[in-house]
């Protein structure tokens, strides 16, 4: 399986065995740290990351658990790392976050995109307020 990444126009396509390997490199872990993690030994957690043996599913929930990523994540299912953590964010005062992403999904495409807009909008500003602080400070 495989998960798309979408970059400049561009779809790009991760393997899982990829996302292993990068995962455990952005943690700073070598193969040895992660097996000893889900209890095997570096030479068969190097398979999973070859491809040459499937990660078990209780080495799935652990190493999901270490990332702070979801098991779908993992498996190459979605793009989106947080999970159920993530989903459960409060992001307002009577809201999570998965709240959120169900209202704009219950939106029409029209109203999807002009969410989108008003995010990018609404960072290009907090963008220039930072900068225009900092600029203060000088």
């Amino acid at each position: 399986m495989v998960l798309l990444i979408h970059l400049n126009g561009v779809y790009l396509m991760k393997t899982i065995q990829e996302l292993l390997r990068d995962l455990r490199e952005d943690n700073d872990l070598k193969q040895s740290d992660v097996a000893d993690l889900i209890g095997t030994t570096q030479q068969q957690y190097s398979k999973y990351e070859t491809g040459e043996s499937e990660l078990p599913l209780r080495a799935l929930a652990v190493l999901a658990d270490r990332y702070n990523v979801s098991a779908d994540y993992l498996m190459g299912r979605t793009m989106c790392k947080e999970g159920i953590t993530g989903l459960n964010i409060i992001v307002s005062a009577d809201k999570t976050s998965g709240e959120v992403i169900s209202v704009i999904l219950s939106l029409d495409v029209a109203g999807r995109d002009a969410v989108l807009d008003y995010i990018a909008m609404r960072k290009m500003k907090e963008a220039c307020d930072k900068k225009e602080k900092a600029d203060k400070r000088q």
